[in-house]
């Protein structure tokens, strides 16, 4: 019996400690990136519950106007964030259809603007998503990293200020994610990790690699 007992006792603390992990990492409001490679690049993908065509920038965009999302896909070597080995990004013009209800226009508008047209909500944030990559090269297969997508509104000041020549200037996407943002502007973010690429789900190839 006591072998039994023990396991019961293993499990009931597993389950414990995973239900804490879960209150806690709820507690903080973040979500978790769903994170795959495709051997090349990583991609990150949101969970059900995760939005940014909601709000005051919904409203925008029912109004008749364009916004500019900013977006920020970089690979950590802590859980702090605060190393990063590579960091990439690009600019999202979205748009609504004022004449097909709830239908969304988005165009990516770096390195060569192409758009998507008659999108729901849901499949323009994922198209957003799924048109953002970052490289993978000089990752060994067993190391350890964190990755975090952020996005941000951007007038069209902001979003003309990281675009250097045909590409986004690292240095001022950086600057842009660094300020506070505004009360008509809240910040999104996807965190993940720790991750191994040896670990990730393998995809073929999907997406251009920005970083």
């Amino acid at each position: 019996m006591a072998p039994i007992a023990r396991k019961t006792l293993i499990s009931r603390r597993s389950w414990l400690l995973a239900g804490l992990s879960v209150s806690l990492y709820s507690a903080r409001g973040e979500e978790r990136a769903n994170v795959t490679f495709d051997g090349d690049n990583l991609h990150v993908g949101a969970p059900p519950n995760w939005h940014f065509l909601t709000g005051k920038p919904l409203q925008r965009l029912k109004d008749g106007a364009t916004v500019v999302y900013l977006a920020q896909l970089g690979v950590y070597d802590d859980g702090a964030f605060s190393r990063p080995i590579r960091v990439a990004g690009d600019r999202f013009a979205v748009s609504y259809d004022l004449w097909d209800t709830d239908k969304f226009s988005v165009t990516a508008l770096t390195p060569t603007p192409h758009p998507s047209p008659n999108l729901s909500a849901s499949a323009a944030e994922a198209w957003c998503l799924e048109n953002l990559a970052i490289s993978a090269s000089n990752l060994a297969q067993e190391r350890r990293f964190w990755l975090k997508l952020e996005m941000r509104i951007a007038d069209q000041r902001d979003a003309s200020s990281v675009v250097a020549g045909n590409g986004l200037s690292i240095p001022e996407l950086v600057r842009f994610f660094g300020k506070k943002a505004g009360a008509d502007d809240p910040p999104l973010k996807l965190e993940a990790g720790p991750l191994r690429l040896t670990d990730l789900v393998h995809t073929a190839g999907r997406g251009p690699r920005i970083g």
